[in-house]
This record gives structure tokens, sequence and C-alpha cells, in this order.
């Protein structure tokens, strides 16, 4: 879905240019939710908020028909408190990613009516939103497995920082390893 002037009307079967008008968010959440097909360090999870379940399915029917970069999409079993619904697109973490999702907000335009430039992106692990720009995000979403975990390394890091000033007990674990447990070794606690 390179081309951001035409969507392939074969993929769409049965939805119409507009067809979205106001029934998606314009606010794309990243890594919110776990996935459910693999380890988060591997899965990127992106999620959508539907006003209706009828678009929700609709939704996930499109992404999963015309993305090649989608391992699975699916949509809330129920509605939210607000009586909205999630499309959660799963993809496989990694370099490729970025464009894949600019690709399906391009596209969304022609069925959502939402500009590129409305897009709001918000990583869950850092807070802000970020506009639909490549450059911007490359640099707050991890893309490899490596990345993801000395991303969330350095998140428990800094909560456990502002635990020991605030005087609460730091109750985070170290990860084992040959280089924890030599650790452990010299000081004793194994």
């Amino acid at each position: 879905m390179s081309n951001n002037n035409s969507i392939d009307l074969k993929i769409l079967e049965g939805l119409e240019l507009g067809d979205f008008n106001r029934m998606i968010h314009d606010e794309v959440h990243i890594d919110e939710y776990k996935s459910k097909i693999g380890d988060d360090e591997d899965i990127i999870v992106v999620s959508f908020k539907v006003r209706s379940q009828d678009a929700a399915d609709d939704l996930v029917n499109f992404i999963e028909k015309g993305y090649d970069w989608v391992l699975d999409a699916d949509a809330s079993l129920g509605e939210l408190d607000d009586g909205e619904y999630v499309v959660f697109v799963e993809s496989s973490r990694n370099l490729e990613f970025i464009d894949g999702l600019l690709d399906l907000l391009s596209d969304l335009d022609n069925l959502a009516g939402v500009k590129m430039d409305q897009w709001r992106i918000k990583y869950h692990k850092v807070p802000g939103e970020y506009p639909a720009d490549k450059e911007q995000l490359v640099n707050i979403i991890p893309l490899t497995a490596p990345d993801y975990k000395k991303f969330l390394a350095n998140k428990n890091r800094d909560l456990d920082n502002l635990k020991t000033a605030a005087g609460l007990d730091v109750d985070t674990k170290a990860p084992k390893n040959e280089f924890t447990e030599s650790i452990r070794i010299a000081a004793g606690l194994r």
C-alpha cells in the first residue's frame, strides 16, 4: 500500500471512501497492550480506538487483507467504558515497522479523512504525543528486541531511582545472566 493517493479497491471489499469518517480516533497507541501472539520484545502492538463494533470489524478486515507487515489484527471483544472499541494490530518489532505504519495511516486518510499531520502517536512508555513522522518515531519506538530490552532496563532504573528518592523500598530484581550470577557469587548471595 505505498500509493498514498488511492487504495486498491479489491482490498476494500465493500468499503467505500469515507466509510470510516469520524469512526476512528486520530490517536494511535503503540505498545500499550501486550502481544497475544508473542513476546513483547519481538512484537509491537498498535491500537486504534474506534466508535462502533462494525467499524472495528471492518478496520480489522481491511488491515489484515492489505498489509503484509501485519502479523495479526483483532478487535476488542467488548466495548470500553465509553462505549467504544479497540482494534489491535500486531507486527514484528523490526526496522520496517515504521514504514508499514505510515503507509497504513496514509491509506486511512482516504477512508477516515484523517490527514497525516493530524495523526497523534503515543508510545505507551514515553510521555507525550508525536506526529506521524518517521524520524521522530524511530527515535522513540524500540524497533529491535535488544533495543526494547535496553529501553525497559532504563525505565526500570529510572523507576528505582524515583522509589529511592521517595524513601520507598526498591523491589526490582536483577536479571539472571552470567554477569549478575558472578556478582551474586562474589557477594556470597548464592
